[in-house]
């Protein structure tokens, strides 16, 4: 395919997938990393090859990783596409139970957390940023803010699994993920609005949308696991209850979307809901098999493409000497807040929470962030800013998957 040439979804779709696949087999059969980590570091140094052959003349290849990536709008099909399968997926199997005895710090690692950690990176890269030769309005820091503090536990729950850490701690990182990435969002529009109209919304507005978006999202999400669940309870057929909770996934998340509701976190109550009563007193021993595999099956091959587009996406960042520098400083920042964030909460409720001594490394350590902090700047306007908050957005993601992901196990075993 010669560069610019226009491909139709199918094409795209298959060129993806199949790239995928021949990833995670080479992983698998040469690396041996974790199958997320190990295909987002070999597009990676796919995409750094490619980079390093542009140097030297052979434009080729680079040019059609930038084609192909320009006909891929990977907010769409992160936000619109992947995201509500990837947050049913992970809610399916999370305990209620768990998130009610810990219904605190996983409250206020979501919700205040979150505020707190946006305007904290906002302030610090507001003063840092100066320093190197950017100058960006405060308003392009707190968006930044809001993009970057959503934790992601894709890679770091079978790490976590694997090195003995406190379920405790697994639930509280799960439950704050699974949350935080609907009011990062909420946040972020919000911000996004403000910088497109110039307009600074009034305290009423602002706890109004919160309201209506987040509020209305959870009442939604609960309302279509309640129905969900009544037809799941009326049959016996996995083929069709299978098929049941797919279209109310995706027919889910789009009618929440059109009503300007929170897609996130409805697809998360709905998975609460199917996953702690819809699979215990709704399904039968062959269905919820089934269910659970066609479930684990959507979520690693999601997570997969996911991770592979995460890594190809570098070729599109233009890094100078200067912004590698203000990369570096922006990981520090957001593990900092996300240091403070945590050091709050496990002292304030330091009774209350029932963690385990050194509990706070491990909520630290293991804020992850990942794809949705991508598919969310690349909503950002053309501009220098943009250029400027994609690279940096790429260091932290990047720090966090690699560095964190990969050592987080090691960080749990200190606190057992």
């Amino acid at each position: 395919m010669a560069p610019g040439t226009s491909l139709s979804v199918l094409e795209i779709s298959a060129i993806f997938l199949s790239i995928t696949a021949l990833l995670t087999y080479v992983n698998h059969r040469f690396i041996g990393l974790p199958t997320t980590i190990g295909v987002m570091v070999i597009s990676m140094l796919l995409s750094i090859g490619a980079i390093f052959l542009g140097f030297l003349g052979f434009d080729d290849l680079i040019d059609y990783e930038v084609s192909l990536l320009d006909q891929l709008d990977f907010t769409e099909v992160l936000l619109d596409g992947m995201l509500s399968m990837l947050l049913f997926a992970g809610a399916l199997h999370v305990n209620v139970s768990d998130l009610r005895r810990y219904k605190l710090p996983i409250g206020i690692l979501a919700c205040v957390g979150t505020l707190l950690s946006t305007v904290i990176i906002a302030a610090a890269l507001y003063l840092v940023l100066p320093l190197l030769g950017f100058d960006l309005a405060f308003i392009w820091c707190l968006l930044f803010g809001a993009l970057i503090s959503p934790t992601d536990p894709i890679a770091v729950m079978g790490i976590l699994q694997s090195a003995g850490a406190p379920k405790s701690i697994e639930t509280v990182i799960a439950g704050e993920s699974l949350f935080n990435d609907g009011i990062g969002v909420v946040i972020f529009v919000l911000l996004l609005g403000v910088l497109s109209s110039g307009d600074i919304p009034t305290t009423y507005y602002v706890a109004h949308t919160l309201a209506v978006e987040a509020g209305g999202g959870i009442v939604f999400g609960l309302v279509l696991g309640g129905i969900l669940y009544y037809l799941l309870k009326s049959i016996d057929s996995y083929q069709e209850e299978v098929l049941l909770t797919l279209a109310g996934v995706i027919g889910g998340y789009a009618l929440a979307s059109h009503w300007h509701l929170s897609g996130p976190l409805a697809m998360v109550m709905m998975g609460l809901m199917v996953g702690n009563h819809g699979r215990s007193m709704a399904m039968s021993d062959k269905t919820r098999h089934y269910v659970d595999l066609f479930w684990e099956l959507i979520d690693e091959i999601l997570n997969a493409i996911l991770f592979v587009l995460i890594g190809l996406e570098v070729v599109m960042i233009a890094f100078s000497s200067n912004l590698f520098i203000a990369g570096g400083l922006t990981i520090l920042i957001a593990l900092l807040a996300r240091l403070i964030v945590v050091g709050i909460t496990t002292t304030t409720f330091n009774k209350q929470l029932e963690l385990p001594s050194g509990a706070w490394k491990v909520l630290t350590w293991g804020g992850l962030r990942g794809g949705i902090s991508v598919a969310l700047v690349l909503q950002l306007p053309d501009g220098n800013e943009r250029d400027i908050l994609l690279a940096l957005t790429y260091a932290v993601v990047v720090f966090s998957i690699l560095i964190q992901g990969l050592s987080i196990g090691k960080v749990a075993k200190t606190i057992r």
